[in-house]
């Protein structure tokens, strides 16, 4: 069984998530600067996420995503599982056709076991066991941003009005009525 870098780096960009939510909603942009994980692909393991309910997201200015129950009630495997990521070490899938028509082959039941095995631990680390597990290594969470806002707290200077012409017309004209 070979973990690849969907699985990878969906619990990565969860174990991200949990750390920072407390601050409001987190971006995947955020996310992608911190973990070096390309934003288009975050945006397709996210969309899976949410479609099996381990994410919410806010849309709009201070959006983002946060998580959509508790890191105590999210597994690893809830993850993995949510982003497709096959546990499976089998040659067939699980179908029991490893050899074609002939039927199973010998290893079989031993890699069944082996899928057996993977599933029950991965779905006994929950979010919150990596994200303490990340806090006791002493990982800094940084304050939330300050956004900008559109609208200004300084007063708006208004322009001088100069009474000067403003095409080369008018300062023709300006000039012929002198």
């Amino acid at each position: 069984m070979r973990l690849t870098t969907k699985g990878r780096f969906a619990v990565t960009a969860m174990i991200d998530l949990a750390l920072r939510q407390n601050n409001g909603p987190v971006t995947l942009a955020a996310i992608s600067q911190r973990q070096q994980i390309s934003l288009s692909y975050l945006e397709q393991l996210f969309g899976k996420l949410r479609r099996h309910e381990l994410v919410e997201s806010t849309r709009g200015p201070g959006g983002g995503y946060t998580l959509a129950r508790k890191a105590g009630d999210i597994t690893v495997a809830d993850i993995i599982v949510s982003v497709d990521e096959p546990i499976d070490a089998t040659q067939c899938g699980g179908k029991e056709n490893c050899l074609g028509e002939a039927g199973r082959c010998m290893t079989h039941d031993l890699w069944a076991a082996l899928n057996q095995r993977m599933v029950e631990f991965l779905d006994s680390v929950t979010l919150q066991k990596l994200v303490d597990e990340q806090l006791a290594k002493g990982v800094q969470i940084e304050d939330r941003p300050v956004t900008r806002r559109a609208i200004s707290t300084t007063p708006v200077v208004k322009p001088i009005r100069v009474n000067a012409p403003n095409s080369v017309f008018a300062l023709g004209n300006a000039f012929a009525k002198s």
